[in-house]
């Protein structure tokens, strides 16, 4: 999603466009990888009640950021936004009873410094809402943590069930977001938009399944460091190699903490 609105930004249009697209394609996949599309009749509440709250707490922090964005800027709110993976490990932790080891405690500090020194530019702003800043990381790491929920309390057997839920629940939130946003503006979006959103629907479906999948046999402190971690490598490889950006010293810095972090994860 990153890299589709660095390479898609204009002004103008739909600012929602890219995210409807983005979890039609979603939907579109996870019906189409039910294997018995009659589970869907035979939803159970637990499943359904996980991917309501997980859908809902999606778009509650894609709007939570982008107000954040306006109050307190872009760096100082995708620094709380990935500062969010400490809300999952909590509840890994403290709700479900995983204890990491000293390295791998060790490993995580690291992490959670990394993710904070690649946003060290800070912007200059007179006042910042912490309110806001905090419900952004809270929303975004709840929202993550609705995986290891359900790992916790659903029924594994529905777990492409769940994941669909949590998409068409945030999918029909972001219509109501499109419309009251083509209201404002007149736009309904453009199809480049709406294309660049279906191109990020399908990694982004693959790769939340593949985390729910990995929280089954890989303890949370690790699935959830590596994932977001990962988003981070990857977002910043593609942008150095092919969009041609340049890392400062803070991104540097705080790149080569990850990768020493990742390696005392996994020792």
């Amino acid at each position: 999603m990153t890299i589709a609105l660095k390479i898609f930004r204009s002004e103008g249009g739909n600012r929602y466009a890219i995210l409807l697209g983005n979890y039609a394609a979603c939907i579109l996949i996870g019906f189409l990888m039910l294997t018995d599309k009659a589970v869907i009749l035979h939803c159970k509440g637990t499943t359904l009640a996980c991917g309501i709250i997980g859908g809902i707490l999606f778009v509650t922090a894609l709007v939570l950021m982008q107000r954040s964005i306006g109050i307190n800027g872009a760096v100082l709110t995708a620094a709380f936004s990935r500062l969010g993976l400490i809300v999952p490990l909590l509840i890994s932790l403290i709700v479900f009873g995983e204890r990491p080891t000293g390295l791998q405690s060790a490993g995580i500090l690291i992490v959670v410094a990394a993710l904070w020194v690649i946003n060290g530019r800070k912007e200059r702003r007179e006042e910042t809402n912490a309110v806001l800043l905090l419900l952004v990381l809270l929303a975004g790491g709840l929202g993550d943590g609705m995986a290891k929920v359900f790992d916790q309390i659903g029924d594994r057997a529905q777990d492409t069930l769940y994941i669909l839920c949590v998409f068409a629940v945030a999918g029909l939130l972001t219509v109501c977001l499109l419309i009251n946003e083509y209201k404002r503006t007149g736009s309904p979006g453009r199809v480049r938009d709406y294309l660049a959103g279906i191109a990020v629907g399908v990694p982004n479906y693959f790769s939340s399944m593949l985390l729910l999948k990995a929280l089954a046999s890989i303890p949370a402190f690790i699935a959830y460091t590596v994932f977001a971690t990962g988003a981070v490598l990857l977002v910043t490889i593609v942008s150095v190699v092919f969009l041609k950006e340049r890392l400062n010293r803070h991104q540097a810095a705080g790149l080569a903490m990850i990768v020493c972090a990742l390696v005392m994860l996994n020792v």
